[in-house]
């Protein structure tokens, strides 16, 4: 396919570094959260502090050690292929080469001493034997034939057919691959999957051999075979079909009979892969291909067992072991002794061993462009490059970029390998099977040898006995013997002639990719042995026997052999669902037809797919075909299979819906009820989550899998038993530093992000500008209200307006040539300044691209590609010669504010130029009819500009900073956020997915049965874990412990009113403070009496629609509730959400569906002082609410009326929510005594809330004793003493009744007018009214966002468990205080409303005293503080403190800061108490140093 000399590619192409949007490709593309990154990490100390375990440590704790993969690896897809126009000569002369270079290319015929393993050339002469051409049954159609042709003798790639590929393997690994001539020899179903893959990726030729006849068992795996074939050679029919998978590879048939007796003509091929081959042929070959410099790879499968074997020769070189991208980095410092050291600490994710060579480095010059020097890591941010004497003294700067050294490997032929096999370990559960598979697999051939060459019968147990003796033999024979397990090599023997779809994936995809490894000299190959069972997808639910496993003449023997004939019936019979038909979900069909999934009477397969197939889908997903673009891919996939297996003919329902809520209609109850389990191929993570979550709502089984490159990851989801693919979340998506695209970039992918930016900036974002100021009429309002952008979306309207609304498509190159003077800002790292030059491409490109774009804006048409035509006007303007901005500071870091920020205006700066932008505009009615078009970014349209201009774009600012220039196929890759894929890995993911499904047929319930698989074929890697269990929790319930699923339980309850679904909780021991619905609150235990009473008497549904406006869908059958509530210990518990039926036949109210049977118990593994459950998988801060709603009403016959002296007042100094009700009770506030107050002591003990005893002295008024209790010691015997049997939180406040001895929780509103009548009439406390009728829908308002954002937001925030939760809850708290600053800066008056104190006042000023002295650092509230980083709020709540009694004597700082450091021992073990701030509140003639000198 090409020509040229052959090189030796040292460049990663496969991923960048993880810095680059990392996260982003992980979820959002085809990886799930499970997937592994880079695991060569775990084995080779990066030298940094989080160095990973041994070995034998990951052995023994193999779920320990996923656990730190999915913590740790974050894989981004990339292509890191840098140009150079030099030749590296270090493999030949050992000569120096410049910085960047990242290429090695050979310029000797690599049949010369050790180049490639000893490859030869594939134009040297060699002996041949005729050879049969295939035409395939279809044309074969490619856009362009003679273009096609042309490409073939130039040696070029189809970026277009190979574009995701290439991002994996890179251009010279291609290269080397369109030189390669390979042979398959086998073509049963794991050979023809070798085929298959080794065509799509593209080598020069692909010969496949095997003469033997078809035989019908044969259809159980090799998918290009059809009942009519039988009989006929396999290679003769086989070929055709693989033909038509890449019009680049020609495909023939090897002729001749037995390889041995001719064994000269395999030096037509570079690399040999043998499949169904005997031993003593295989001994054979390998001699031949070893002493000839031929690769070779040995592969087999026997049911569910399988192996391979490499023998790439002598000093095979390894150009690129592991595909990464090369890292650099920035230097710091280099000291006189050869220490490097990371700029800004940032990690040089260097190992031990690795090469850097140096660039911009003063003082040292000679450092720069020298010879790689060799790394010893000595931390995480420094790194040793050996003697340094002679290059100077380093003054600053410098860059480092690690140098991609080549390997060199030797492999033992296949005779010394049989005898002392070199064994991969591919499952650390099974450490000992590699070594009996090796003995037991020799065995099966020197069996099929004594018969005839027939392997042994499946579940023959004297064949089984004879293949135990021979085994028992070799390994007698062996230097160290090795110690054999009976039942598995029985187990060998038994499905010794099974052939399943699924291994045959697997293998096929492992050995197509060491073949590539081969001929490409990229990646690491397998060393030497790779063997692999899956014994743990063995039917237990059927019986297996000679006889239920005999063949009986059908496509499915080779699978019967192995299960059984009852356990096929069960794959028949089942109905399974598969979103997404790409290349993931074309993989899985072809497996599924060859298993006969959903051929039965009871089975049936649906696929759904929108998307349409595109060309460079072509190179991966295989049922697809060059005819078929622009087809539906659903439709294409489902017919490619029903012709595959034709028994799956009216068994597949292919639909073109996306799963979503907006098509629940479609995939409705009964669609997912009738589903035995689902198959995810999709490629984002919303879809993802979305199937995820229904797959949890019905309890589907669900399988999970993702490739990126050359890695890949499956998960197991089992209803019961494991947690979900949503369980499990990704970090936050990585991105560069706003500042350093701006001001300092130092790499390509810097300038690239900036350019992709640009072009949203440019063609983007102002003609969407201008198309919504001409459509919407109140726009320019709306915008001026949009403080901090309004003069910027002004000055863009303006320009695309008025200033250079361009006419003709000279204006348009006009207005591009202007505009390159952004490229020239001043960083941390000056740039040079470029002078434009209409002769160099780069900035010609830019004219061009950039003018087509602006043209497509205006609907203006392109003179066409003449650059010509570009230079000639370009050439005639004046482009102006770039001058700095004086003033213009430099933001350094992101973390600090812009130093320019206030130079831009704001709303309000500069009215008058703002006034003057707006007069400048043209109505919109004088622009009727006029509109733009925006550019939709589209990476692979060719023509369309998009790439050009950001590659033109970046280039030019990258060659303001120094920084080497990336080519089209890299900057479209990083801009297109491109996701890299092979064949190869895409088939053995879908392999391993197959051996879980058969799992799920079963009906296995122990976990440890599943595994979830993580591979990397490039080190290569193979990585198995049992799944993670689903999270179980537990609440104490009026008859004892309840122990639930967490994930998969859920309540199910009839469409009652709330009234009586809070009530039917509350009988099982939960009271309820919150339900929501969606988006929608529904009720709270905070709401008012009021808000509350309409509420409860209507069902659930009609709640809903109240609530959201929104009538439920006729469709739906029914609601989802989330519910938070607390037990009868008062805790916090999280449990199921609750479905409300919609249908007659529900299940009775509240009944709980657990996953097994509930487990009562007595007791609580969490303490009171536990303010998030320790089994709370979320870590999220849940308030609970009191049971007690006792009301005091002066209303006739009230059961609680006020009266004077009757009730007592519990409260806390410490607590706000006490605070509150101790502010606002009449006393408090100057009237006189119509309670007791007691204020309660400082913290909770294992008993809950204790009273102050006798002998302790502490500040504050009223604390003592329980004056009317003196047996009480506890809060929680006034709780009992009210009711024996409360199992609830004991809180404060609490009002008590003396004469009923009853008591309420619900406080605050009532003491506002409830004990008015008793107050004299001219009283000031009767005339206060802290919820006026006229403020209280604003008060309502407020106090919710304010409650649960910051009442209740540092709690959420200083109790959360896990990061995210912090993370969340914390940036919403700060966001809250952001909008209560505004509104008191607008606000005049002291007072949260007008010029009345109000219960705003009090709910919000019980949390803002505390904030300093307690939750910025006790809660971790600590973005800012009140007194430096608020001012308005500082002045309002020294305003009240100081002018207000009531919040000063209600205040004491030494209760709430004891009270927070002693009590929480969740989040302060040692109870130590911070001496600051001081003073706890601050005068109100004084600031803090900071905001004083800012006043000054």
């Amino acid at each position: 396919m090409y020509s040229g000399r052959q090189s030796i590619a040292v460049e990663g192409a496969a991923f960048v570094q993880p810095d680059i949007a990392a996260r982003r490709v992980m979820r959002s593309c085809r990886v799930s959260p499970w997937f592994i990154g880079n695991l060569a990490v775990i084995f080779r100390s990066r030298g940094n502090d989080q160095s990973p375990r041994t070995n034998a440590e990951s052995a023994t704790d193999s779920l320990s050690l996923l656990r730190r993969w999915r913590r740790r690896f974050h894989p981004r897809a990339g292509s890191c292929r840098f140009e150079s126009n030099h030749c590296w000569k270090v493999l030949l002369e050992g000569k120096a080469f410049g910085s960047q270079i990242a290429t090695i290319t050979s310029e000797i015929p690599v049949r010369d001493a050790a180049k490639l393993g000893k490859r030869r050339a594939s134009t040297e002469k060699s002996p041949t034997r005729p050879e049969k051409k295939i035409m395939t049954d279809v044309e074969m159609k490619v856009d362009n034939p003679q273009e096609t042709v042309e490409k073939i003798k130039q040696g070029e790639i189809d970026e277009s057919l190979y574009s995701r590929q290439l991002y994996v393997l890179g251009h010279e690994a291609m290269k080397r691959m369109g030189t390669s001539n390979v042979l398959v020899v086998g073509l049963k179903g794991l050979g023809v999957e070798i085929a298959k893959n080794i065509a799509l990726a593209g080598v020069k030729s692909l010969t496949l051999y095997d003469p033997a006849p078809v035989a019908i068992s044969d259809l159980s795996s090799q998918f290009f075979l059809q009942p009519q074939d039988v009989g006929k050679p396999r290679a003769e029919v086989t070929a055709p079909k693989v033909a038509e998978l890449n019009s680049y590879v020609p495909v023939t048939v090897h002729e001749g009979g037995n390889l041995v007796d001719d064994l000269e003509q395999l030096k037509r091929y570079q690399a040999v892969v043998l499949t169904l081959t005997p031993l003593k042929d295989q001994l054979a070959i390998a001699d031949f291909c070893h002493k000839n410099g031929i690769y070779l790879t040995i592969a087999d499968s026997f049911g569910l067992f399988g192996y391979l074997f490499n023998d790439f020769g002598k000093n095979f070189t390894i150009g690129d072991a592991t595909g990464e991208e090369p890292v650099s980095g920035i230097v710091a410092g280099i000291d006189e002794e050869g220490l490097v050291s990371a700029l800004d600490e940032s990690r040089h994710g260097l190992e031990d061993g690795d090469y850097v060579t140096f660039t911009e480095v003063k003082g040292m010059d000679g450092l720069n462009n020298s010879d790689p020097r060799k790394v010893t890591v000595k931390g995480p941010y420094t790194f040793h490059i050996g003697d340094v004497s002679g290059l100077g003294t380093y003054q600053s700067g410098g860059i480092f970029t690690q140098v991609k050294m080549p390997k060199f490997v030797d492999y033992q032929p296949l005779e010394e390998q049989l005898k002392k096999p070199e064994l991969m370990i591919s499952d650390f559960a099974k450490f000992d099977r590699p070594q009996q598979l090796h003995i037991g697999v020799q065995a099966l051939h020197k069996f099929a040898e004594g018969h005839d060459g027939q392997l042994p019968r499946p579940h023959n147990e004297s064949d089984a006995q004879e293949v135990l003796k021979i085994s028992n033999d070799l390994s007698s024979s062996q230097e160290e013997k090795v110690d054999l397990d009976e039942k598995l090599i029985k187990e060998l023997s038994y499905q010794a002639r099974g052939d399943l779809s699924p291994l045959a994936a697997f293998f096929g995809g492992v050995a197509a990719q060491e073949v590539l490894k081969a001929v490409s000299g990229k990646f690491s190959p397998v060393k030497q042995w790779l063997y692999l069972d899956s014994l743990e997808s063995l039917p237990a639910s059927t019986t297996r026997s000679e006889e239920s496993c005999k063949p009986l003449g059908t496509r499915y023997d080779g699978q019967i052999a192995v299960f059984g004939k009852e356990f096929q019936d069960k794959i028949a019979n089942t109905t399974q669902f598969l979103v997404g038909a790409g290349a993931i979900g074309c993989e899985t069909l072809k497996n599924w037809a060859m298993m006969g999934l959903g051929t039965g009477p009871k089975g049936k397969i649906y696929v759904t797919d929108m998307d349409q197939i595109e060309k460079s889908n072509l190179n991966r997903q295989f049922l697809f075909r060059s005819k078929d673009v622009g087809k539906l891919k659903s439709e294409c996939a489902s017919a490619a299979v029903q012709a595959m297996n034709p028994e799956l003919e009216g068994k597949i329902v292919a639909l073109r819906d996306r799963v979503g809520q907006d098509t629940e209609h479609i995939f409705n109850e009964e669609f997912w009820e009738g589903l035995d389990g689902v198959t995810n191929a999709l490629d984002n993570v919303d879809a993802r989550t979305y199937v995820d979550r229904r797959c949890v709502f019905f309890r589907k089984p669900l399988l999970e899998s993702g490739t990126l490159g050359t890695k890949g990851n499956t998960q197991v989801i089992l209803p019961h038993i494991t947690e979900s693919y949503s369980s499990s979340q990704d970090p936050p998506e990585k991105s560069f530093p706003m500042c350093t695209l701006k001001s300092f970039p130092n790499r390509i992918e810097h300038t690239i992000a900036w350019a992709r930016d640009l072009f949203q900036t440019y063609f983007v974002g102002p003609p969407e500008a201008v198309n919504m100021y001409l459509s919407q009429p109140n726009y320019i309002e709306q915008t001026l209200k949009q403080a901090g952008n309004e003069k910027q979306t002004l000055e863009q309207l303006h320009d695309f307006l008025v200033a250079n609304k361009p006419l003709t498509f000279d204006d348009c190159i006009a207005w591009l040539a202007i505009s390159l003077k952004p490229f020239w800002s001043g960083p941390k790292r000056a740039p040079t300044p470029l002078k434009f030059d209409s002769s160099n491409p780069t900035h010609i490109g830019f004219i061009i691209a950039g003018a087509n774009l602006h043209a497509f804006n205006y609907g203006i048409k392109s003179p066409g590609a003449d650059k010509e035509y570009y230079r000639k006007v370009v050439d005639n303007m004046i482009i102006p010669e770039f001058s700095p901005k004086s003033g213009v500071k430099i933001q350094a870091d992101e973390n600090e504010a812009d130093p320019n920020a206030g130079n831009g205006g704001s709303s309000f700066d500069d009215n008058e130029e703002i006034q003057r932008l707006v007069d400048s505009l043209p109505s919109p009615k004088s622009l009727a009819g006029f509109r733009l078009d925006p550019v939709e970014f589209e990476k692979d349209d060719d023509t369309n500009h998009h790439i050009d201009f950001i590659t033109a774009a970046s280039n030019l600012r990258a060659d303001n900073y120094e920084i080497p220039q990336a080519d089209r196929h890299k900057t479209k890759f990083i801009a297109g956020k491109i996701i890299p894929a092979i064949a190869t890995t895409t088939a053995l993911v879908t392999g391993l997915v197959a051996l879980e499904f058969y799992k799920i047929i079963d009906g296995k319930d122990d976990i440890e049965q599943y595994k979830n698989g993580f591979v990397n074929l490039a080190l290569p890697f193979f990585g198995f874990s049992e799944p993670i269990p689903s999270p179980k929790g537990k609440y104490q319930g009026k008859e004892g412990e309840v122990t639930i699923d967490q994930l998969w339980d859920r309540f199910e309850v009839d469409d009652i009113p709330l009234q009586d679904f809070l009530k039917h909780f509350s009988d099982k021991g939960l009271e309820i403070s919150m339900v929501s619905s969606g988006v929608s609150l529904l009720y709270a235990s905070f709401y008012p009496p009021s808000k509350v009473k309409d509420r409860l008497p209507l069902t659930m549904s009609k709640l809903v629609e109240h609530i959201s406006k929104k009538p439920v869908p006729e469709h739906q059958k029914n609601i989802i509730f989330e519910v938070t509530a607390e037990d009868t210990t008062e805790e916090d518990v999280e449990i199921p959400y609750v479905m409300v039926k919609l249908r007659k036949n529900s299940v009775s109210p509240a009944q709980l569906l657990p996953s097994s049977t509930r487990n009562m118990s007595t007791g609580n593994a969490d303490k009171i002082t536990d303010w998030v459950s320790r089994n709370d998988k979320s870590g999220e801060f849940k308030r609970q609410t009191s049971a007690f709603r006792n009301w005091i009403s002066r209303e006739p016959g009230a059961e609680f009326p006020p009266e004077k002296g009757r009730y007592h007042l519990y409260v806390s100094y410490a607590c706000p929510w006490g605070d509150a009700s101790h502010i606002d009770h009449p006393e408090a506030q100057g009237s006189g005594r119509f309670y007791l107050l007691h204020i309660r002591a400082l913290a909770p003990g294992e008993k809950g809330w204790r009273f102050v005893t006798s002998d302790e002295k502490l500040p504050g008024e009223n604390t003592t004793p329980d004056p009317l209790h003196s047996d009480v010691t506890h809060l929680r015997d006034i709780y009992f003493a009210n009711d024996p049997d409360y199992a609830g939180r004991f809180t404060v406040p609490v009002l008590y009744d003396k004469k009923t001895q009853r008591i309420s929780a619900e406080i605050i509103r009532m003491l506002y007018y409830e004990f008015d009548d008793l107050l004299p009439s001219n009283s000031s406390q009767k005339l206060l009214d802290l919820y006026p009728t006229k403020l209280r829908s604003q008060i309502d308002t407020s106090n919710e966002w304010i409650y649960n954002d910051v009442n209740n937001g540092v709690y959420k925030s200083g109790f959360a468990t896990t990061q995210e939760a912090y993370q969340k809850n914390v940036t919403t708290l700060f966001s809250s205080l952001d909008k209560i600053e505004e509104h008191l800066q607008s606000n005049a008056s002291p007072y949260f409303f007008g010029s009345a104190l109000t219960e705003a006042d009090i709910r919000l000023f019980t949390t803002i005293v505390r904030f300093d002295p307690v939750y910025v650092q006790h809660f971790k509230c600590n973005i800012r503080d009140i007194r430096s980083g608020y001012p308005a709020i500082h002045l309002w709540l020294r305003n009240l403190y100081w002018d207000i009694p009531a919040f000063r004597e209600t205040t004491e700082f030494e209760h709430i800061k004891f009270h927070y450091t002693k009590s929480h021992t969740q989040i302060n073990q040692f109870a130590i108490t911070p001496v600051g701030p001081v003073p706890d509140i601050l005068p109100k003639d004084e600031e803090v140093r900071a905001v004083a000198a800012v006043k000054k």
